[in-house]
């Protein structure tokens, strides 16, 4: 297995963090900014993030998208969608048919 030179990056709020990728994220920003409750905070964040970025903020925005388009925004995968699902229902909600 090939492993990735980890390289030190400097955020613009000043944290170090090493990253193999060239994903331009902030892992402690992230950290920083995670809801403490609410449906967005149970998803990991590239999930969190592909929400975000298409104006996904609440239970009642995410019923009017189906499953199928929740999946093809970029970093949301199939793991998320069953806590989707879970946060749907106990509010009465359900993803669009």
């Amino acid at each position: 297995m090939t492993t990735s030179k980890k390289t030190l990056r400097t955020c613009s709020k000043g944290h170090n963090y090493y990253k193999s990728s060239d994903c331009p994220t902030c892992p402690i920003c992230e950290q920083e900014r995670k809801p403490a409750n609410g449906f967005l905070s149970l998803l990991s964040a590239p999930a969190r993030r592909a929400l975000e970025n298409n104006g996904i903020t609440s239970l009642q925005r995410l019923a009017t998208f189906s499953e199928k388009e929740i999946l093809q925004f970029h970093g949301m995968g199939p793991a998320s969608l069953p806590k989707l699902r879970d946060a749907l229902k106990t509010n009465g909600l359900s993803f669009k048919k």
